[in-house]
């Protein structure tokens, strides 16, 4: 039962930067269609991945048997292994922010789950697009991490692919 209730240390980043593209779908198909009922599955995926990890849930399970694989093999991606612990935080303020949200929703507050849901995406989106976790890093300011990477090297690099020139076959 242990075994169950764990999570992974290390985590594939890759298969968090998806499950964070997930969630991004996810959030933003809700402030398209205002269908209450989707904030359920998105809290409940925030809900499983703190308590299991990606056990229980979908998109977890997705992402790491299926996805995952997928991009490794397809564009020949090494994933790193990043600290479990950073990432299970995030997971856990992603459920606060979409609990809240769906509660918002339920009790007739419609712009609080808006802006809640927005900063979701936010949050979601640099993990999913820029592999900057802002969970990881509250994480760190309040506890600190001796495993966690500073990200001012990912950025540089970030920025110098920026400035390579593209060609164009």
């Amino acid at each position: 039962m242990r075994n169950f209730f764990s999570f992974p240390d290390p985590v594939n980043e890759t298969s968090a930067r998806l499950v964070a593209a997930g969630v991004v779908a996810q959030a933003v198909l809700f402030l398209v269609l205002r269908e209450g009922w989707l904030l359920v599955p998105l809290a409940y995926g925030f809900a499983a991945r703190v308590l299991t990890g990606p056990t229980m849930s979908p998109l977890g399970q997705l992402s790491v048997r299926v996805v995952t694989p997928l991009v490794e093999r397809r564009f020949g991606v090494t994933s790193r292994r990043v600290p479990g612990p950073p990432k299970r935080f995030a997971q856990l303020i992603g459920l606060g922010f979409s609990a809240a949200a769906a509660i918002a929703w339920f009790a007739g507050a419609p712009v609080v789950t808006y802006v809640l849901l927005a900063g979701l995406v936010v949050a979601a989106s640099l993990e999913a697009f820029a592999a900057i976790c802002m969970g990881c890093i509250v994480y760190s300011a309040i506890w600190g991490c001796d495993d966690c990477d500073d990200i001012s090297e990912r950025l540089a690099a970030a920025v110098s692919r920026a400035r390579e020139p593209v060609t164009v076959d």
